[in-house]
């Protein structure tokens, strides 16, 4: 339904057409009048303009005629330049030359003749107002046709917008029903469910106003006036309406108030009902005024008059404007801020900032470059502001729409399936670093593409004619290449590098792969990283025209003269390339290298970092190695040499050896790492204080070492309970003897029988100390053990 505030401007256009047709007989020019009732196609015939009389005698004259035509080539050449003034013009009335005028200087030039313009026609206005309020109307006054004509134009206006009207209310369900689905439906994608929902309202919405538009048109022609004919005064308002509604319907497109789902702009309800309002009252205001009550004018009372009412609607619309920016440049700045705010990408949040701070200096610029061009070119600046407009809006939302797609679509966390995701562990950590990356890289080119747009439409860039160009054409081509080179090296990377982890992923394939397995597909997956980012590179550079040629000839040279120069480096990697080729270790293996015992915990093409038991970290380049001891190859042996005294038995020792075996095997720890029965291979040696027996025992490779302490713990445990002797070093202590032969006193405390002052031994209380507690000092000292039978005193 439409408001009184949207009946506003019709009745306005209304009510200023009726002025013109009352100034109309009254008027000072010479004019015919459109379609008029009370004008017959007879008195039109009869009455023959003194202009065509005089126009025939000044062709006659050859002095007359060419002043004429002089002045004619003058007005052209003037009204061909518009808003541009050239150098000659701005150095007109100076000593300069033409092509020394500066940029100021035309400016300043072009400024002083708008000025002038609009001074001159502000003095016709006036001197046309003096006329026709000193004429006398009544004697030329046709109140009749007045009447008559205000009546028709006053239907035609009325029956359109109650059609309008109707039309738009028949179609309100069409539109609940769509903006609900935009909302609510399923199935597609919320963008792209948004941009078809909007695109059917849209062609339901232009429906409307064609329809309204006929209706209007075959009211006036067949219910207004005399039927069968179509006043001009008629034809100029249905052209405007039909024009101003459709873009109505496009501002509709971005600000829709009424309907949340046929929104293309994330902004608040109350928010779009403003702006969507305000914009209807420009280009209602505008449109109409400029489209139907300036030809008129111009038609009925005066051309000057008509210029004069055009700049009068332009300036007004540019007060309107520059006041409701002003208005709301903070509230905008704010909303602006939020965005930026929510923002999950760097660039967009920056720029977001930056544009919130500055977005009223652009829309003042171009309201002021609007006015500019309205009032020093008024012949085509209203179409070319408006298509440029149009296109600009269109590049705008059309570049928001597709990043708001492509962040819908891919600019979410990717979150893969769970049975995908446990075979390929870090593929969804590689797309969600590479698909924001990339994300930014497409936002750029789409910022960039609407910008060369933009200044296309306002006629800053000829984009047709610079992408036909050699070089417009290569750049995009090139742009295009490199994307796609890109593309497919990423693609590429991304599925070797699932592969090698399908393979690695115990989870997955033929189960844990085995140490060498795990090195070689690691070392391939470097390799095959350095391999594709250089075919990359090399390849892009020739793409963008870079000759590669010399370059590989001097990476060759280069890498010649390297590997003179590191002798040590070509051998590390080409001993490292046979090391892994014979897979002679690999990262956890327990080795021996270059004299440096540990395990290897890093293995490159060009050396290997062991950890040693200490936990000391060291880095062997594979130049420095001459043999490798690999303790981790298919089992490993526990090689244990047990000595018993010359007095116990053989055969008791091996006996007590094999029951230590015995349990060792039935150890819950220790039973799955012996792989056979226990080897004795006898007395290996009659050694100076026992005789030496020599046993082993095949492990599991890696757990000899484990297996070897648990063993001697039971070894020695079961040689305690058969008591037999492990035989170990004695020591004999020699107090030395005097140069009078006699031997030093030896001072010795007897610990373990200590004495009281009766001469009793510690262990036997007094009868009258019975009942006391023991002496602290009749206790024998733990930290002291002696032999005293081994001790010999002189």
């Amino acid at each position: 339904m439409v408001t009184p505030l949207r009946l506003l401007p019709w009745l306005g256009i209304w009510l200023l057409a009726m002025l013109v047709l009352l100034a109309a007989p009254v008027s000072a020019q010479t004019t015919l009048t459109l379609d008029s009732p009370a004008d017959s196609p007879q008195e039109s015939s009869q009455a023959e303009p003194p202009a065509y009389s005089t126009l025939a005698d000044l062709l006659e004259n050859d002095q007359a005629r060419q002043e004429l035509i002089d002045q004619l080539r003058n007005l052209a050449a003037q009204t061909s330049e518009g808003a541009e003034l050239s150098p000659a013009q701005a150095a007109e009335g100076s000593d300069m030359a033409p092509a020394d005028v500066s940029l100021p200087r035309q400016l300043a030039e072009l400024t002083s003749r708008m000025v002038s313009e609009v001074g001159e026609q502000l003095g016709q206005t006036g001197s046309l107002v003096r006329e026709l309020l000193s004429a006398e109307g009544e004697s030329t006054f046709d109140l009749a046709a007045f009447t008559s004509a205000a009546v028709n134009l006053g239907l035609v206006i009325l029956s359109t917008v109650i059609a309008f009207v109707l039309f738009r209310r028949f179609a309100k369900p069409l539109f609940s029903r769509i903006s609900n689905w935009s909302l609510h439906g399923a199935g597609l994608n919320p963008v792209l469910r948004l941009i078809l929902c909007v695109a059917l309202a849209a062609l339901v919405d232009v429906l409307v106003v064609v329809l309204a538009y006929v209706a209007g048109n075959l009211i006036a022609t067949f219910a207004v006036g005399e039927t069968g004919e179509l006043s001009t005064r008629a034809s100029l308002f249905l052209n405007a309406f039909l024009v101003i509604e459709l873009l109505k319907a496009a501002v509709r497109m971005l600000f829709s108030s009424r309907y949340e789902g046929l929104r293309l702009l994330p902004i608040s309800t109350l928010e779009a009902s403003y702006w969507n309002r305000w914009l209807a009252r420009l280009v209602g205001m505008v449109g109409y005024g400029l489209m139907v009550v300036v030809p008129l004018v111009n038609f009925y009372v005066a051309t000057s008059l008509g210029q004069m009412l055009g700049t009068l609607i332009i300036l007004l619309a540019f007060i309107y404007a520059v006041a409701v920016v002003l208005k709301n440049r903070v509230h905008l700045r704010d909303n602006l801020n939020q965005m930026a705010a929510n923002s999950s990408f760097t660039a967009s949040r920056v720029s977001l900032k930056l544009f919130a701070r500055t977005w009223h200096l652009f829309a003042l610029f171009y309201f002021l470059m609007v006015l500019v061009l309205v009032l020093t070119r008024p012949a085509d600046a209203l179409p070319f502001v408006l298509f440029a407009t149009l296109k600009t809006l269109a590049a705008v939302v059309v570049g928001l729409l597709f990043s708001a797609f492509l962040t819908q679509a891919i600019g979410r966390r990717i979150k893969l399936s769970d049975d995908l995701r446990r075979k390929l562990p870090l593929l969804e950590t590689r797309l969600n670093s590479y698909v924001p990356n990339a994300l930014r890289v497409i936002r750029t080119i789409i910022l960039i593409v609407v910008i060369m747009v933009v200044l296309n439409a306002w006629g800053a860039f000829d984009l047709v004619g610079w992408y036909a160009s050699e070089a417009g054409s290569g750049l995009v081509s090139k742009v295009f290449g490199v994307a796609l080179i890109l593309f497919i090296s990423i693609a590429t990377w991304l599925g070797l590098a699932s592969l090698i982890e399908h393979k690695l992923n115990p989870e997955t394939g033929s189960g844990e792969p085995d140490a060498r397995a795990k090195t070689l597909l690691s070392l391939f997956r470097n390799a095959l990283a350095i391999a594709i980012i250089t075919m990359t590179a090399m390849i892009v550079l020739a793409e963008i025209g870079i000759n590669i040629g010399p370059l590989i000839a001097g990476a060759g040279v280069l890498g010649l003269a390297i590997g003179f120069g590191s002798q040590k480096l070509v051998q590390d990697i080409i001993t490292g390339i046979f090391i892994q080729v014979e897979n002679a270790m690999n990262t956890g293996d327990v080795v021996t290298v270059g004299g440096i015992t540990g395990t290897a915990e890093r293995l490159s093409i060009r050396s290997v970092g062991i950890r040693d038991l200490s936990g000391t970290y060291h880095i062997i380049p594979f130049s420095s190695v001459d043999t490798v001891s690999n303790f981790m190859r298919e089992f490993g042996y526990h090689v244990g040499e047990y000595g018993i005294a010359y007095r116990e038995s053989i055969d008791d020792a091996i006996i007590a050896l094999r029951n230590a075996f015995d349990e060792l095997s039935k150890d819950e720890e220790h039973k799955m790492s012996i792989l056979a029965p226990l080897e004795v291979a006898g007395v290996i040696a009659l050694a100076d204080s026992s005789v030496n027996i020599r046993v082993r025992i095949k492990t599991t490779p890696g757990t000899q070492w484990a297996v070897g302490r648990a063993y001697n713990r039971l070894v020695k445990l079961h040689f305690d309970q058969a008591g037999i002797e492990i035989p170990f070093p004695h020591t004999t202590l020699y107090f030395g003897v005097g140069k009078e032969g006699e031997a030093p006193p030896a001072n010795l405390r007897v610990m373990q029988q200590p004495f009281d002052i009766d001469g009793r031994p510690g262990g036997q209380p007094r009868s009258d100390e019975s009942n006391r507690s023991e002496d602290p000092r009749s206790r024998p000292n733990p930290a002291f053990k002696g032999d005293f039978d081994d001790e010999e005193t002189t």
